[in-house]
């Protein structure tokens, strides 16, 4: 699995987002590999991607964030 890979959707569809700085998240992604016993994992990846913006990473291509479910009409 890798974060700037392709994520599965529904169907035959791939969805894809790509960091803007390949050098910033392969500098990013080499330290999580160091940090985490295992590569790649859920914990790793969101840990990656979550110092890449830290450190002023942008992403571009298609938004993958989970959508929240909304509460009102139970």
């Amino acid at each position: 699995m890798q974060l700037t890979g392709q994520t599965k959707l529904s169907g035959d569809h791939m969805s894809t987002s790509k960091a803007n700085n390949p050098s910033l998240w392969s500098r990013v992604k080499s330290e999580a590999k160091k940090k985490f016993d295992v590569y790649p994992s859920a914990y790793a990846n969101a840990w990656a991607a979550k110092e890449y913006k830290k450190r002023g990473g942008t992403w571009s291509g298609a938004d993958n964030r989970v959508k929240k479910k909304s509460s009102k009409g139970k």
